[in-house]
C-alpha cells in the first residue's frame, strides 16, 4: 500500500471510529481496535495481542455494568499495559473504574488518566479521533520509524502514545506526534527495549532496519 492510500485509509479509519463512538447506545469505548488492523506490523506476540482485546472487551462490559451513563471511559491495553482515558464525575467512580479494571485476568499495570469532571462533548470526541488519525498518519510517513510498533490515544487534546520501541524510536515519534496539530500535550507510555532485542523481537539483521539505526 502506498503512503498517499495509507493516509486515506487513516483518516477513513478514524472517522468511522468517530461516527461508530458518537452514535453507540453507551459511553464507554474500547479503544484502538480498528486502528491497529491497518498496520502490518505489531511487535507484541499473538498471545499478547489476543489478551489486550480480551482485556479491553472485558473491562468494557464489566465498567457498563457497574458505571451505566455516569462517565465516558476508553480502555485501551497494549501487552497488558491498560491506559484509562474519559471523565467521570467524581473520585469515586476514578478510583472504582481503576479497581475494576485491576480485577481483569491478565491486566499487568494501569494508567489511570481519567479526568474528573463532565463528560466531555461529541465535538471534543471527533477532535480527538481526528487528531488519533494524523498523528498515525505522520508516523506512517516518518521513515525512521515501523508504524506498526506504535498504538495511540487523544483524549481531550492529549496525545498518549505506547508500544514495545527502542529509545531512539519513542524520541523520534515523541517529536512526530508533537509536530501535528491539534495535539496540546504528549504522553508517553512506551516499554523501552534495546536495538539488539529489537533486532531479535523482529528477526530482522541490522542492515534491514530504518537508516536511523
Amino acid at each position: 500500500m502506498t503512503l498517499r492510500l495509507q493516509r486515506l485509509a487513516l483518516a477513513a479509519c478514524a472517522a468511522l471510529v468517530t461516527a461508530t463512538s458518537l452514535t453507540a447506545c453507551f459511553p464507554l469505548v474500547v479503544g484502538g481496535a480498528a486502528m491497529g488492523t491497518l498496520v502490518a506490523i505489531d511487535r507484541r506476540t499473538s498471545g499478547a495481542q489476543l489478551e489486550d482485546e480480551g482485556i479491553e472487551l472485558r473491562a468494557g462490559a464489566r465498567l457498563r455494568e457497574a458505571l451505566g451513563d455516569r462517565g465516558h471511559v476508553n480502555v485501551t491495553s497494549y501487552n497488558r499495559q491498560v491506559l484509562l482515558t474519559g471523565e467521570v464525575p467524581s473520585d469515586r467512580e476514578k478510583q472504582q473504574v481503576e479497581q475494576i479494571v485491576a480485577r481483569v485476568e491478565n491486566v499487568r499495570t494501569i494508567v489511570n488518566e481519567l479526568g474528573v469532571m463532565g463528560t466531555s462533548s461529541l465535538t471534543s470526541r471527533s477532535s480527538d479521533a481526528l487528531v488519533t488519525g494524523k498523528v498515525k498518519a505522520s508516523l506512517v510517513d516518518d521513515k525512521e520509524l515501523m508504524a506498526g510498533a506504535f498504538k495511540v490515544v487523544t483524549e481531550r487534546g492529549t496525545t498518549y502514545l505506547m508500544g514495545l520501541v527502542t529509545q531512539r524510536e519513542a524520541d523520534r515519534a515523541t517529536s512526530v506526534a508533537r509536530s501535528v496539530s491539534g495535539v496540546q500535550k504528549v504522553v508517553r507510555l512506551f516499554e523501552v527495549v534495546s536495538e539488539d532485542d529489537l533486532r531479535r523481537m523482529v528477526g530482522t539483521p541490522a542492515q534491514q532496519q530504518p537508516a536511523a539505526k
